[in-house]
């Protein structure tokens, strides 16, 4: 009986090189499309904290944002009080930015006011979605593009901060509205 050989190492994005959370988060949810509204808020409050951060910090954090956050249920955000604001700000397992914060409840409330108006979030996102394509081999991702603009923009109209273009357009490449993993990763569409 001969065994089989070990499988050859992955080929991933040169950004979830440095640990196995990293890893873990490119090969199980970075890019993988996501048409869930309470997930699809759950990625644009970790990203808008990401925003001049470091992924792995957020990602490290990301339990203890749950907890903060009411689980990120949207609703229970919505709900949260200035004096529940004070407290997070003296949260030392989340990134203690009061203006993200502040943006995040703003948000959960602009999340909840769409669905009680009759207007799902994942729809609206995903009717913004641009056609597929692939970033050529020569080219790095771009910051932003016109579809993080837009989105960013119909965001804005209905309530949310914290979400200019280039956070929005990280957005869309976590919830894999946009295929940007690298040639050579296994998971490029090439």
């Amino acid at each position: 009986m001969t065994s089989a050989a070990p499988e050859p190492p992955r080929q991933r994005c040169h950004w979830a090189q440095s640990n196995a959370l990293m890893r873990q988060y490119h090969d199980t949810e970075w890019g993988r499309p996501t048409r869930d509204s309470r997930l699809l808020w759950e990625m644009l409050l970790l990203e808008s904290f990401q925003s001049g951060l470091s992924w792995n910090t957020v990602l490290q954090k990301r339990e203890n944002f749950r907890r903060a956050f009411c689980g990120f249920d949207p609703h229970a955000v919505a709900r949260l009080t200035p004096e529940d604001e004070a407290r997070l700000v003296m949260d030392a397992g989340i990134i203690r930015s009061r203006g993200k914060i502040a943006a995040t409840i703003t948000n959960a409330r602009a999340w909840v006011a769409m669905q009680e108006q009759g207007e799902d979030f994942a729809q609206l996102v995903w009717s913004m979605a641009p056609a597929p394509q692939t970033i050529p081999a020569t080219s790095p991702p771009p910051s932003q593009t016109p579809h993080s603009r837009i989105l960013a923009a119909a965001l804005k109209a209905r309530g949310f901060t914290f979400v200019g273009p280039v956070t929005v357009y990280a957005w869309m490449q976590a919830i894999g509205m946009v295929n940007d993993h690298e040639p050579g990763c296994f998971l490029h569409a090439g």
